[in-house]
């Protein structure tokens, strides 16, 4: 959420980042949050001097006994002050909850640097990386070829868990992992301390890390426990030092997990096949930054992406999500889109953003360097979701036979294994 300070010093970048954000019907939450704001700092102000004022009229009388004189007009204005105390307190605890509501539904302010837009198609390619390959074949949908391979089941999912899941088998199961090492490693060798987080994760620490209201049709909620099956291991990271106070920074996670998704309202698209599943694993880049780091580290989590699809071989552009397509949470965000041969599309697979001190605030971590103090930037980027990855290996890397070729990085992880499949055509 956002800084109250930063409400209170800068509304009118609040209001302008909601104007590009295209959430003018949201302009009006910035006036009631001020609004209340005042009301809460008065208040505070009043019963604080009705405490103090309480404490005098002890001792006045206290004063008034000893001497012996008429003290019932302060004995009658002390047993009236703790009546105003508890009036002022209600109202007090109800305009913290009123602005903690309103500040939940505050997006994040955008970076000056993001462009400006309406929708998903006023995003801009920053770079492009790979090049596009050429078939002289009929290329297999990545389906197609899963299920004559005998490396995805999907009928038998369906029939055991329902749409949407699958049994991942043999060597396609095996590149999956290889996926995932590799991935692991590159982050290592540049610094970012592998781990693996708990895939639950209570409502405190998600409604500290994501608008929990909107992705709530996205989680899976434990019946009877306060805890969800993480969607990310972005989620348990970002909360991993709630309520504490960081003095050694910038801290670098490369988390690994399985993250789970509902995917509701994506009926239709992707419907068939593991591009868009309930289940995949995930390679996920975590940072706690100083402020005056973040921008910096933000472009290095963007270029590991980058390098990491452009290492297996594959052909893909970097765009910036422009302002109506930027994340509520996020400041700023790249998305890494691979070219699919089969689809002659891009489509994502990698998404990058700096939060700055949107998640920090919520959660409470903060920073101390020397006599500077404040809260910390968190950044998250995608490295890898493999279901996502092996989809465009099958579709790039595919041979006319039906077998497919190993990214050269990913052949050490598979014994040297540079060819998978039988020929099935």
């Amino acid at each position: 959420m956002l800084e109250p300070k930063f409400i209170r010093e800068k509304p009118d970048s609040v209001r302008g980042s909601l104007k590009k954000r295209q959430m003018v019907d949201r302009l009006t939450l910035v006036d009631d949050w001020l609004r209340y704001d005042q009301e809460w700092r008065e208040l505070k102000g009043l019963t604080d001097q009705l405490r103090s004022r309480r404490n005098q009229l002890s001792e006045e009388i206290n004063k008034l006994k000893k001497a012996k004189k008429d003290a019932a007009e302060q004995i009658q204005e002390a047993k009236d002050i703790p009546i105003k105390i508890k009036q002022n307190d209600d109202r007090i605890a109800e305009l913290v909850k009123l602005m903690d509501e309103l500040l939940r539904k505050l997006p994040n302010v955008l970076h000056e640097s993001v462009p400006v837009g309406k929708s998903e198609a006023d995003n801009k390619e920053v770079l492009k990386f790979g090049k596009k390959p050429e078939f002289k074949f009929e290329l297999l949908s990545h389906v197609d070829l899963a299920e004559r391979q005998g490396w995805v089941d999907l009928d038998r999912a369906a029939k055991v868990s329902g749409s949407r899941w699958y049994f991942m088998q043999g060597e396609l199961a095996r590149l999956e992992m290889a996926i995932s090492m590799y991935g692991a490693d590159l982050l290592s060798k540049k610094g970012y301390k592998l781990t693996v987080p708990p895939m639950l994760l209570g409502t405190k620490a998600y409604e500290g890390v994501t608008d929990l209201g909107a992705f709530n049709d996205v989680l899976y909620k434990i019946e009877g426990e306060d805890l969800h099956l993480i969607a990310t291991s972005e989620h348990p990271l970002t909360a991993l030092y709630m309520d504490e106070t960081l003095d050694d920074l910038p801290v670098k996670l490369a988390g690994y997990s399985s993250c789970f998704r509902k995917e509701a309202g994506a009926h239709g698209k992707d419907q068939k096949g593991i591009f868009r599943v309930h289940q995949f694993n995930k390679v996920e880049q975590v940072v706690y930054a100083l402020p005056d780091e973040s921008w910096k580290i933000h472009e290095e989590m963007m270029g590991n992406m980058k390098e990491f699809f452009e290492s297996l071989g594959l052909h893909g552009h970097v765009i910036v999500l422009c302002s109506a397509d930027t994340g509520l949470v996020a400041s700023k965000t790249y998305d890494a889109e691979c070219w699919f041969p089969v689809q002659a599309a891009y489509r994502e697979t990698g998404s990058c953003s700096n939060c700055v001190t949107y998640q920090s605030s919520a959660l409470g971590i903060r920073f101390q360097k020397g006599e500077e103090k404040g809260f910390v930037h968190t950044l998250n980027s995608t490295l890898v979701a493999t279901t996502r990855a092996l989809v465009a290996i099958m579709e790039n890397f595919q041979n006319a036979d039906g077998t497919v070729n190993v990214p050269a990085v990913l052949q050490p992880y598979m014994g040297g294994v540079k060819v998978i499949g039988k020929k099935i055509r």
